[in-house]
């Protein structure tokens, strides 16, 4: 365990929710020395305030031992482009097998049922191409992967959703001090 760096994020935590090491101490029970020497990397929270001291921080004992960093095997590029041409090739099926087939009434049932939309409305419009492949995306995000923000911003139109997909990085991404 890197003492400095549980104490940045304990601190980074702290200023990011507006306490002082005072306001936090209180809310603890427990002297403001004892923040400060956290912060400083000095010494650790003591095991019986660990859980409600991640509450007041808004995280999770995992995280907070490790210094802000979600732990991932590996963190696995998600690229736009694939993205993209998954579902180009959803289209695709339809007009290989034809838009009448088991196989792809089927498949595209299953989406809209799943999913609660009408898959082949949503592919008709560039706007709501994008809410789709923000939705796969997302979901990539948040199992582990990450995606490159400019080829987000090449692909997508939608300011929205590239402040949408920026906002999940950002709640994933490793912590720094």
């Amino acid at each position: 365990m890197d003492m400095m760096k549980i104490g940045g994020y304990i601190q980074h935590l702290r200023k990011a929710a507006g306490l002082t090491q005072k306001d936090l101490a209180q809310k603890l029970g427990i002297s403001f020395q004892a923040v400060s020497k956290w912060e400083n990397g000095d010494a650790l929270p003591d095991t019986g305030l660990l859980l409600e001291l991640c509450d007041v921080l808004n995280t999770t004992v995992d995280k907070l031992l490790n210094g802000g960093s979600i732990l991932f095997k590996s963190r696995k590029l998600m690229s736009v482009e694939d993205v993209v041409i998954g579902f180009e090739n959803i289209e695709d099926i339809g007009r290989y097998f034809g838009e009448n087939c088991d196989f792809f009434t089927g498949m595209i049932e299953g989406i809209n049922q799943k999913m609660n939309i009408d898959l082949l409305e949503y592919l008709q419009r560039q706007e709501t191409r994008e809410v789709l492949w923000a939705e796969v995306l997302i979901q990539g995000i948040l199992n582990g992967r990450t995606v490159d923000m400019d080829e987000v911003r090449a692909y997508f139109t939608n300011n929205k959703m590239v402040a949408e997909i920026r906002k999940y990085i950002d709640k994933t991404v490793v912590f720094s001090v």
